[in-house]
């Protein structure tokens, strides 16, 4: 008995100064301004939702969060980047659906979403909004489909890159009601929203935040939103799934960091990540761009990467979409 208090004593002892390190770690970060590593261009949702809140957390955590816009091979790029990223609280990365579907799009990544990006944070969950050129001739759902299939592979559908949500959530809609679009990709919202406003492609299907203030000034036409119920941000626009029965899409967003990134530190972030949440002008601003707020622990949010990737597996085989 003696010789066991003797052992626990000193385990006791050399496990103190790393739980004292921990400690300090977690209470002084940061000490020095953070990357947030968001794998789009500057305009999209990803970029609209990540400056939100990195300007809250600069505000309240005592150092700049930089947005660090990486874009390229469907979100990948920007991954890569994290993955590979020092597991020390200074890398983050902007979690998205194209994580998710990644996971399976992706025929070989030099990672695993999964296994490598700690789950830090939920940020948002919102929809995508199916929306056209105002000169487009579709004014409804029920229209487009008509015009769709009296006009096959005519139809462009603009999207923020192969894989993406807004693409598969066009792919899904093509696969339900049989009409034939031609997918153009762009490398992010924005230079998408830029060719669907000049009339150069006729529909997107686009996450809310990105596209809403340009459908309240009418430079673009929403036909639909795709979650099951409509939407208090556009609460004249009806549901896809009005007319495309079991139709539903949309998109989430969080914070992920590399895998090994301390405990301690993860749960500063998330903290401070919900009590953004819970601050009622942030409340106002994303309800503004039609989020509806996540929240929670790590855990709970880790569990929204792990569902969110098996849905979107589901979603990719069906739509028969690759890429090597």
């Amino acid at each position: 008995m003696r010789l066991l208090r003797s052992f626990h004593l000193l385990a006791l002892i050399v496990a103190a100064p790393g739980l004292a390190c921990g400690a300090a770690q977690a209470q002084d970060y940061p000490t020095k301004p953070v990357k947030w590593v968001v794998a789009y261009p500057p305009g999209g949702t990803t970029d609209i939702l990540a400056r939100l809140i990195g300007q809250y957390l600069s505000e309240h955590l005592g150092q700049q969060f930089v947005i660090d816009n990486r874009p390229g091979a469907g979100n990948n790029i920007g991954t890569e980047v994290v993955v590979n990223a020092p597991p020390d609280g200074y890398t983050l990365l902007l979690v998205n659906p194209a994580n998710g579907i990644n996971a399976t799009l992706y025929k070989k990544l030099p990672f695993n979403f999964l296994r490598d990006i700690a789950p830090v944070a939920g940020i948002t969950r919102v929809p995508n909004v199916m929306e056209v050129n105002p000169n487009f001739p579709a004014k409804t759902v029920a229209e487009m489909i008509a015009y769709g299939k009296a006009n096959p592979g005519k139809i462009n559908m603009a999207s923020s890159g192969n894989g993406t949500s807004v693409h598969l959530s066009g792919e899904l809609f093509m696969a339900m009601t049989g009409v034939k679009m031609t997918h153009v990709p762009y490398r992010g919202s924005a230079p998408a929203l830029t060719d669907l406003i000049a009339g150069t492609v006729d529909v997107m299907f686009d996450n809310m935040p990105s596209s809403i203030e340009f459908i309240k000034a009418g430079k673009l036409r929403a036909l639909g939103v795709t979650t099951e119920t409509r939407n208090e941000a556009l609460p004249d626009v009806p549901v896809v799934a009005d007319t495309v029965k079991g139709y539903e899409a949309s998109a989430w967003f969080g914070i992920g960091a590399p895998k090994g990134t301390p405990a301690s530190i993860v749960e500063k972030i998330n903290k401070s990540v919900n009590d953004a949440l819970a601050d009622a002008k942030m409340k106002v601003r994303l309800a503004d761009l039609g989020g509806i707020p996540m929240g929670g622990t790590p855990g709970d949010f880790g569990k929204v990467m792990a569902s969110e990737t098996a849905k979107w597996e589901k979603a990719v085989k069906f739509s028969g979409a690759s890429i090597e």
